[in-house]
């Protein structure tokens, strides 16, 4: 099971957002048969089997083993990944992007440039799932506190200063066989989470 996995097909989107197959599929980050999982969400065996079948067909839970009972075999099922992403590509026509109105301010421009981000990455991951190999990529995450505004468009400044430098430094047009990758830096206002 992977930890994190993306959706890009626009059906299994679809799949993985009935209030029910989510709950399924949260319920079977460990293995779980159709009727194990009606008594924990009450549904009758039969309709959890029809919500199951849906999730197994766009690829969201996958036949962890066999068990017979009786006359009856049970399917043992589980999530292919403990959550999911959805993809900006599962909403082709309408997907975000940055390139329409790039303003280095604007907090739609930035929800665009973390849509494109999350479908690039996720065609990433799974090219490379498809080939057995990993991805080079490399991330921060961290909170600052500004004491004000001003220090706030100081640090925007001095940061996009330091991040252009290195570029230049280490961007080599020249550089045969070398390999592009895409540089992402944002500062926006941190989200409390809620207990």
């Amino acid at each position: 099971m992977h930890e994190v996995a993306v959706i890009e097909d626009p059906a299994a989107a679809e799949a993985s957002l009935d209030p029910m197959r989510s709950r399924l599929l949260a319920e079977l980050v460990e293995p779980g048969s159709a009727t194990s999982l009606a008594a924990k969400v009450g549904l009758a065996r039969q309709k959890v089997n029809y919500h199951l079948r849906t999730l197994e067909r766009h690829g969201l839970v996958e036949l962890v083993e066999e068990r017979r009972k009786g006359n009856v075999t049970e399917r043992v099922m589980q999530a292919t990944a403990a959550s999911y992403v959805i993809s900006p590509n599962a909403l082709a026509a309408v997907q975000p992007d940055p390139a329409r109105s790039p303003d280095r301010l604007s907090a739609r421009w930035l929800l665009a440039l973390a849509a494109q981000l999350v479908r690039d990455v996720g065609t990433l991951v799974t090219g490379a799932a498809k080939t057995r190999k990993r991805v080079a990529t490399f991330a921060i995450d961290g909170e600052v506190r500004f004491a004000s505004a001003a220090d706030r468009a100081a640090f925007a400044e001095e940061l996009a200063q330091c991040v252009t430098s290195l570029v230049s430094k280490y961007h080599d047009e020249s550089a045969e066989g070398g390999r592009d990758h895409r540089v992402i830096v944002a500062v926006h206002p941190a989200v409390k989470k809620e207990r």
